[in-house]
């Protein structure tokens, strides 16, 4: 007798589901099921209302929807070009029905290179970053990941800002918000996107990941790689706030230095040091280009309350404030207290003890200048305004309102909590929620997981940091020395530090890299980054430096075109 068989094809949604003819055979009752059908790619429109499965995400979820999906046609030329896509947006819903949706977008071009790149955000996230847009600090003048056939995908991080922006930790009262911004968002997302474009595409998923992220962007890339190394195959991480609980007690400390009557100096007071410790040390690496490379020798030879300007002191005559031509010994004192490190005197749980001191002898701490960019840089700095109680809600230290919203909303659960009454130091009763805290947000330098795999890592930053410590990054870069061996850790690792670079932006040098290529090169060819080069946009526009591998920086030759990286060579 023979038998029918009938077999059932299930693709990546149910809404694929193909089922194959029942065929009669003469082959007997050993018959073998013939081969289900393959998937057929679906048109944009179609993933318009789709349901992704719970099942299909790898964390705790009530599943996902579709809400929009629509073709974007095809823009701008070169470098800018945008390619015809599918825009997705879509959310994720919580187990706890009390806790905000995720919140993401994916673009789907057209013609797909069959790889995908994940972007992060900024601060406490809220907001989904522009996945038409460049990886941090991308070169203008090569095509964006999208523009290069990518399928871009990013989130909000599992909460929607409200206008405090970046600095909004309102949703961090709920536990599950609180674990989605501590990196659970970010698998939650990879997973429901690369449901969409498996049946987009009616793939087998991608060929190549990455994600690429600048600050809590860049503590984002390095958790992604730690905690879900199979997930993928390279990570750029910029300015990365990766030990980012013990970052948030070092801002607690600026906050309380600040505070002090008399210890805020003004915008023209900080300028008055950029220019004084320039004065100093911009020539310590062969050339005075309004640069400071050799930052480590400026570091130990600057001193604010012995330094000059223009022939006279900074500091002012007896050490009292007398305005904006000087500095005051109080002031003195809160910058070098923020040049040094910030000591735990409580145990953290992720195992850090102290957040290290900021370059900031030569940064930029906010001032008054032309510079369509300062008021990006001021508002990541200083800003105008001092912390207090009640903490300015504009105007303020980008950390004081900042931190603020933290301590009331993570920390204390209480929103009239007095948050600059939190020692940051010695927390006393918050101690234990501290330490609770920094499994969530300091992130594991053990990613030899992600190694074995093959997976690449950039790390840059740059030394004129003062809201991310380049320091830190450098802890960052050497425990994986510590861990791996340095010569083991050059196979799979750089690192590059660029003088005269702020967070995200610089009047001085604005950086910019295509990180992209690089990456792409390595993981994809084995073709290890050399002479990589960095491009300003803002400082002297188009003048280029040698990226260094850390710990070497970029010294002039003595000859040649000082905005030519050419004439410079790496020197530790």
């Amino acid at each position: 007798m023979q038998l029918k068989r009938c077999w059932t094809y299930l693709g990546p949604l149910a809404a694929l589901a193909l089922v194959a003819g029942c065929g009669g055979g003469g082959g007997g009752d050993d018959d073998e099921p013939a081969p289900p059908p393959a998937a057929v790619p679906l048109a944009c429109a179609q993933l318009a209302g789709m349901v992704i499965p719970a099942a299909a995400i790898g964390l705790p979820t009530s599943g996902g929807t579709v809400t929009t999906a629509a073709v974007v046609a095809a823009s701008g030329s070169g470098a800018t070009a945008v390619p015809e896509h599918c825009l997705v947006n879509a959310s994720i819903a919580p187990v706890d029905p009390a806790a905000p949706r995720i919140l993401f977008r994916v673009a789907l071009p057209t013609t797909w290179n069959t790889k995908v790149v994940m972007l992060g955000g900024g601060g406490f996230d809220g907001s989904i970053p522009n996945v038409v847009g460049n990886v941090p600090q991308g070169p203008t003048n090569a095509a964006t990941p999208l523009g290069r056939g990518y399928a871009t995908f990013a989130s909000d991080s599992g909460h929607q800002a409200n206008a405090f922006g970046s600095q909004d930790a309102s949703s961090f009262s709920n536990d599950e918000a609180l674990r989605n911004f501590g990196g659970d968002a970010l698998k939650k997302t990879r997973d429901a996107a690369v449901f969409l474009i498996k049946a987009r595409y009616a793939s087998e998923g991608p060929s190549k990941a990455y994600f690429a992220g600048g600050s809590t962007g860049g503590r984002e890339a390095l958790a992604a790689i730690q905690r879900w190394p199979a997930d993928w195959n390279g990570a750029i991480a910029w300015y990365p706030a990766w030990n980012d609980l013990a970052a948030l007690l070092a801002g607690q400390k600026v906050n309380r230095m600040l505070s002090q009557p008399g210890a805020y100096p003004s915008l023209a007071k900080r300028g008055l040091l950029l220019q004084a410790s320039l004065q100093a040390c911009d020539g310590l690496d062969g050339v005075v280009d309004g640069v400071v490379s050799n930052q480590v020798k400026c570091n130990a030879t600057f001193d604010p309350a012995t330094a000059t300007i223009n022939g006279a002191p900074l500091r002012c005559p007896g050490g009292a404030d007398t305005g904006n031509t000087c500095l005051s010994d109080l002031q003195i004192q809160v910058l070098k207290t923020f040049e040094r490190p910030t000591r735990f005197n409580f145990r953290l749980a992720s195992g850090e003890t102290e957040y290290p001191g900021f370059n900031v002898w030569g940064s930029d701490l906010g001032r008054t200048t032309t510079s369509p960019l300062q008021p990006t840089i001021n508002f990541l700095a200083w800003g105008s305004v001092a912390p207090g109680e009640p903490m300015p809600t504009s105007g303020g230290p980008y950390v004081g309102l900042f931190l603020d919203q933290f301590v009331k909303y993570a920390v204390t659960r209480d929103p009239n909590f007095r948050s600059l009454t939190l020692d940051p130091e010695n927390p006393g009763p918050w101690a234990g929620r501290l330490s609770e805290l920094s499994t969530q947000l300091d992130t594991s330098t053990d990613i030899s997981a992600f190694v074995a795999r093959g997976g690449k890592l950039l790390l840059a930053h740059g030394l004129s940091d003062v809201l991310v410590a380049t320091r830190a990054t450098e802890q960052y870069y050497q425990r994986l020395q510590a861990q791996m061996g340095p010569a083991f850790v050059d196979t799979f690792a750089r690192y590059y530090e660029v003088p005269g670079f702020g967070h995200a932006a610089s009047s001085v040098f604005n950086a910019t890299w295509d990180s992209l290529t690089a990456l792409e090169n390595w993981a994809e060819k084995g073709t290890a980054p050399t002479n990589q080069v960095t491009t300003d946009t803002a400082g002297v526009p188009g003048r280029t430096r040698p990226l260094c591998d850390y710990p070497k920086w970029p010294q002039y030759r003595g000859t040649g075109d000082v905005n030519l990286a050419a004439s410079f060579v790496c020197v530790n």
